[in-house]
């Protein structure tokens, strides 16, 4: 059985006093969630998350982005290994937000997935078509390309290592959500071409995520969909209830 991952993305929220304050009210409200529980909080509040979540072992942490450089002149960025040391375990990598408002290629998604697996850090590969995509019926097309780049950065020997997130462009803070057929047909898509890449014990194993739009009230709804084995979550997460109500969905 693959874990189910339910995943918050902070983005650009929440310093370390948040953070803390954001534990605080988290963990007492978290009973015994069947789920992995990753959080993905601003890099500057790694250090704040790693100290408060309670020492709860089904709390992991994420940082939304690396280098794929070990280090150097790369001012504003952190390589894989400061993002270990400061106790995260998982990295974003392709992120919607990256692609499209950063301008990350194919190419450097590659580069960052194999960075993070070179330093120990389980890359959540996110892939997803924007509305226009969409329209032209051009899901698959997008999505399997970006799939297909991201998994050139793992090695052969590498399963658990990694994870996919699904987050259809149009859905991300706009409050609309994929329906379900919408849902199941483009992780189904994804877990076909990870048994065709990398056959189909490499597919049965990795997690694939749902992120856009998730909210207490459409997260079971989500979760019971084929094929999607947890929810990357964006605004709700920011709300210690909201998102102990979305673990608790599992």
């Amino acid at each position: 059985m693959r874990p189910r991952v339910i995943a918050g993305n902070w983005k650009m929220h929440h310093g370390p006093a948040a953070t803390r304050r954001f534990f605080g009210e988290f963990s007492p409200r978290l009973s015994d969630p069947e789920a992995t529980i990753l959080i993905f909080p601003p890099a500057i509040s790694l250090p704040a998350a790693a100290e408060s979540r309670g020492g709860r072992p089904e709390v992991s942490l994420g940082i939304q982005n690396i280098h794929w450089e070990p280090k150097g002149a790369f001012t504003g960025e952190h390589s894989a290994a400061m993002a270990l040391a400061a106790g995260a375990r998982f990295a974003l990598v392709g992120h919607s937000e990256r692609r499209h408002v950063f301008g990350e290629t194919d190419a450097q998604v590659e580069r960052k997935v194999a960075a993070a697996i070179g330093e120990g850090l389980a890359p959540v590969v996110c892939v997803g078509e924007t509305l226009d995509e969409r329209r032209e019926a051009r899901v698959e097309e997008v999505i399997v390309r970006q799939l297909d780049a991201a998994l050139l950065g793992v090695p052969e020997n590498a399963k658990k290592s990694v994870l996919v997130a699904y987050e259809p462009v149009w859905a991300i803070g706009t409050g609309e959500t994929a329906t379900v057929d919408d849902v199941a047909e483009a992780h189904g898509i994804l877990r076909r071409r990870l048994k065709e890449v990398r056959g189909d014990g490499f597919a049965q194993e990795v997690a694939i995520l749902y992120g856009g739009s998730v909210n207490p009230e459409n997260a079971a709804d989500l979760l019971s969909v084929a094929d999607v084995d947890g929810v990357l979550v964006g605004g709700a997460s920011l709300d210690p209830e909201s998102f102990a109500r979305i673990a608790e969905a599992c």
